[in-house]
């Protein structure tokens, strides 16, 4: 059960921020930072592996953390998916399990997890609420990683019973925003698209061609308001309910195209390759339980993001 939110200071905090490099936590490290924290340790892969249980101790040896927010993952769209699905499920698992129960042992005080909206069941209800998220299985091509993120959920509700570990688990929908993965081999669909049309108009050629048939429906969130509703997660949260983290706005990927298309000028059509798969039908979540236990929404409308994050693109 929650329990009533708490409020931490980050000014007298040692905090490790897994995947501090990456997009999502270059962001949350900056925000860190805003908000007065002074020490923050971002391991490297290339210093810790976070998959070697052996890494992981000396991680919490170096940086001596009372908070650790895991942003750690092996993560790419659906092509990188169905290329590594044992690699995205057991490199996910062990970062998260090992982290936890190495956190768990050393007294840690508190440790905040991103899962992944992946975990959802292929045809749960819209808008995905948290109480849906056991009720069958995720959607196929990256079931693997889904799976592996919502064990997450499953080892901080147990440690929390059994050791009165404070764990969270919160699952941001699909991220976008500047400093986003770009490359086309394991990029998710927003840069994709952005790279896709940017190229074909370098070109001087007028057709896109896209994945699946344009059907699908996604919700997209722009990462600093993702990066916002992690650290209110950790300031003002004590409880392992899972939490959503999104904007409340559903659009087509035929819509998000047009969009994306309009913003970057161009004049051209898509084709969508239906040979290639859609993914999971729909995504929409329900925010309402952000808003109750963490006093966060999102702000930035998908308008807005997708300007802030094609100029970014266009400015590399």
């Amino acid at each position: 059960m929650a329990t009533a939110p708490s409020q931490t200071s980050f000014a007298d905090k040692r905090v490790v921020v897994t995947g501090g490099a990456g997009f999502l936590g270059s962001f949350v490290v900056e925000q860190l930072r805003a908000r007065g924290c002074k020490e923050i340790f971002v391991p490297r892969s290339s210093e810790y592996d976070l998959v070697d249980l052996d890494a992981i101790k000396r991680l919490y040896r170096d940086a001596k953390p009372d908070l650790v927010i895991h942003l750690a993952a092996r993560v790419g769209g659906i092509g990188a998916n169905r290329a590594n699905p044992g690699k995205f499920f057991y490199d996910n698992l062990m970062m998260g399990v090992q982290l936890i129960d190495e956190g768990r042992k050393l007294g840690l005080k508190k440790l905040v997890a991103a899962g992944t909206i992946c975990a959802y069941p292929k045809f749960a209800p819209i808008p995905f609420r948290e109480d849906d998220i056991w009720n069958g299985y995720p959607e196929e091509t990256n079931a693997p990683y889904g799976l592996a993120k919502k064990m997450l959920l499953v080892q901080s509700q147990a440690y929390r019973d059994q050791y009165g570990f404070n764990s969270v688990v919160v699952f941001p929908v699909n991220l976008y925003g500047p400093r986003d993965n770009f490359d086309l081999e394991t990029s998710h669909v927003i840069p994709a698209m952005i790279r896709k049309i940017d190229d074909v108009m370098k070109r001087g050629e007028n057709e896109v061609v896209l994945w699946g048939d344009g059907s699908p429906t996604r919700e997209f969130l722009y990462v600093e308001d993702a990066a916002e509703g992690i650290l209110a997660a950790a300031e003002k949260y004590d409880g392992s309910d899972p939490i959503n983290l999104g904007c409340g706005q559903e659009v087509s990927i035929k819509n998000l195209a047009q969009m994306i298309g309009d913003q970057m000028g161009f004049r051209g059509t898509f084709h969508y390759d239906a040979s290639k798969p859609n993914g999971q039908p729909r995504r929409a979540l329900d925010v309402t339980r952000a808003k109750e236990r963490l006093g966060w929404t999102a702000s930035t409308p998908l308008a807005e993001g997708l300007k802030r994050t094609i100029a970014w693109w266009k400015n590399q």
